[in-house]
């Protein structure tokens, strides 16, 4: 069964801060499972912040493609009108923004156990999708 990916693992796999260095390992380690999932709007949203040229050591646009590219190796959820009509009942059911609405949407629709990120309540249960933070 696959574990779906959150923007934020995409994020901490390319951090050059120090701090982050415990998390780069851990999201180098997640990215090298063959059992990954993410969504286009996991990508579209890693790209926006790899790239940004306020971010310190922002990456350059092709490295960013190709890591994008790399990563479709993974089951790849695409942003639908299915994904996108879940997501506002998520969002209306449990109050969560939409855009994590449509990451738990997305999950659901790969068939996804767990969804790993720091953004979320640990251990919470949303529609069948297990919320954990592998930073913990």
């Amino acid at each position: 069964m696959p574990h779906f990916l959150d923007t934020n693992i995409l994020l901490y796999s390319i951090s050059r801060n120090p701090a982050d260095a415990a998390k780069r390992k851990q999201a180098i380690a997640l990215l090298g499972q063959d059992d990954g999932a993410l969504s286009v709007q996991v990508l579209q949203e890693f790209y926006v912040q790899a790239t940004r040229p306020t971010r310190p050591h922002p990456l350059a646009h092709q490295t960013a493609v190709g890591l994008v590219s790399a990563w479709t190796r993974f089951k790849v959820q695409e942003i639908t009108l299915s994904i996108l009509t879940g997501a506002l009942q998520i969002k209306a059911s449990h109050g969560f923004s939409y855009w994590d609405s449509a990451i738990i949407a997305a999950a659901r629709a790969l068939g996804c156990r767990n969804l790993d990120t720091e953004d979320l309540s640990h251990g919470r249960e949303i529609d069948g999708v297990l919320i954990l933070n592998p930073f913990r």
